[in-house]
């Protein structure tokens, strides 16, 4: 067996039950795996030097087929109503076929780590099928030193075969495809499917399992801090606005999806950026387009015209185009990937009634309530199938990755919260002047004015009135921005039309809350919309 690159000879590959393979490619950098990747036809150049690679049927994270191995360790602890078991007997036969499968191969190996807190960090050892998964991965997570590599022992392994094909059968699966999470060996298979994106957010698993022991909140957020050093953070989902709006050249970027807070403050999980490229420009986004002309970058399902530049108006594989790059392209992104305690906490929502204000000011059992809660939209092509936004509630704006229940990662928050003095804002970056198909999408223009007043710290100081219907505080007037958007039942051609939009999606909030009234206290149940007022 060839291996090529730096690597501990004393925790070899063996160290990952793999054997029979024809070469190890250990740690290799950006150059030489692009090289492979365009030799092989795995993927191909743009015109300004990114590395452009498709996933064929799979587009977005097959959330069904993840599941988490259920043993007398997780049994106990995991939220087995959002996580799907798959028996340890399972999981050894697949562990098993996926060695087999690999004999004879070609591999590639990334020693890299997750978590900017050395207290809190772990050790992460990717094997990859493909030169371009590779590419990937060493942009998305932190990169230890060519030293450190040479001492390196994982933590958690994650192995990813493409080509493998999973036998439900068998393998106590739901299809072709699986993604199977063994958090007690922290070993995580990924089969059939060629997205990247599951190997960071296996990584992001693993993290909100171990993390919540040590008194660390894990947080599917964006973070960044201001020049006095006054941090935010900006939790949503896929298409709510996390990457592009951390992306701010006035601030410091810490990191645009995975966080973790504790008694040393925020750190970024990762060491680069997954942004979305879908109708990407370099008016609005700068930053973030300069990056897609970056050799080094990889572009995920992006098409490219005859002359190989890249069409980020074309949605024709997908919605979820994707540039992953590491955080040192952004010419303002924080060198250590940590930051204080934040000043403020965002909440992000695209809301696709077009009933939420643009912004509104929570009280502390209200921020924990709407975390709970999750609400948004599915944006078009973040999961497999879904064709068009559609209202979702994700609790803790992250629900897929959540291992442990809801409660313990609210009570989390809302500790942290109250010990540091914390501000919260929900904010719209969803449907105004009606629900998604009539109205339109919030003018980032006037999220962005928005926020910088709630971060500055001028926002807090406004006038406010009180919603109708959600009951939390929102401003009368902001300087440089239409007052008549801050009152979404206004923007409406039909007012009538519009509370019987804000009355659905009450009863939404409140049918979805349900599930939370016993894990948490009287004061939170109470920040609940109030029906009454929304029939009326």
């Amino acid at each position: 067996m060839d291996q090529i690159g730096t690597r501990n000879p004393q925790v070899g590959i063996e160290s990952t039950g793999l054997e029979g393979l024809s070469s190890v490619r250990w740690n290799l950098p950006e150059a030489e795996l692009v090289e492979i990747a365009v030799k092989r036809g795995e993927a191909r150049l743009s015109a300004h030097g990114a590395l452009v690679a498709t996933t064929g049927k799979h587009t977005g994270r097959s959330a069904k087929d993840k599941f988490v191995v259920r043993d007398e360790n997780t049994e106990p602890a995991v939220w087995w109503d959002n996580n799907a078991a798959m028996e340890p007997e399972a999981f050894e036969r697949l562990y098993e076929d996926f060695k087999q499968a690999a004999k004879g191969r070609d591999l590639f190996v990334q020693d890299l780590i997750g978590g900017a807190d050395p207290e809190n960090a772990i050790k992460v050892r990717v094997v990859t099928e493909y030169a371009w998964h590779s590419l990937f991965i060493r942009n998305l997570l932190i990169r230890p030193s060519t030293e450190a590599l040479k001492s390196f022992v994982p933590d958690m392994t994650i192995i990813d075969l493409p080509s493998f094909t999973a036998d439900p059968e068998r393998h106590g699966c739901r299809s072709e495809t699986v993604i199977a999470c063994d958090l007690t060996r922290n070993i995580v298979l990924i089969g059939g499917t060629s997205y990247a994106g599951e190997m960071k957010k296996s990584v992001f698993t693993a993290l909100n399992w171990r993390l919540p022991a040590n008194g660390v909140m894990p947080m599917h957020c964006s973070a960044n801090v201001g020049p006095q050093g006054d941090g935010a953070v900006f939790f949503g989902l896929s298409g709510t606005g996390k990457t592009t709006l951390s992306a701010d050249p006035h601030r410091t970027l810490i990191g645009d999806d995975e966080h973790g807070w504790g008694e040393n403050g925020v750190f970024n999980f990762e060491g680069g950026c997954y942004a979305k490229t879908i109708r990407l420009s370099p008016e609005a986004e700068p930053e973030i387009f300069a990056t897609t002309r970056r050799f080094g970058t990889v572009l995920e399902n992006v098409v490219l015209d005859e002359n190989r530049v890249p069409d980020f108006d074309d949605g024709s594989l997908t919605e979820n185009t994707r540039a992953a790059y590491p955080l040192h392209f952004i010419p303002n992104a924080s060198e250590t990937g940590r930051g204080g305690h934040p000043k403020n906490v965002i909440m992000l929502t695209a809301d696709a009634f077009g009933v939420l204000p643009p912004i509104a000011k929570l009280t502390p059992a209200e921020a924990m309530y709407h975390f709970l809660s999750g609400y948004t939209a599915k944006v078009a092509g973040t999961e497999k199938g879904v064709t068009e936004p559609e209202a979702t509630f994700s609790t803790c704006f992250g629900a897929p990755f959540m291992p442990r229940h809801p409660s313990e990662y609210g009570n989390l928050l809302r500790d942290l919260i109250a010990s540091h003095g914390t501000n919260c804002w929900l904010v719209n970056t969803g449907w105004t002047s009606g629900a998604y198909g009539t109205g339109k999408r919030m003018p980032i223009k006037v999220t962005r004015a928005l926020l910088a007043a709630a971060l500055d710290g001028s926002l807090s100081a406004a006038e406010f009135r009180s919603d109708p219907n959600f009951g939390f505080q929102v401003p009368v007037a902001v300087e440089g921005v239409d007052p008549g958007i801050l009152d979404p039942r206004s923007t409406w051609s039909d007012a009538a039309a519009y509370d019987r939009q804000a009355a659905k999606l009450v009863s939404m909030f409140r049918k979805n809350f349900e599930r939370f009234v016993d894990h948490v206290d009287e004061q939170v149940v109470q920040a609940a919309p109030a029906l009454p007022m929304a029939a009326e």
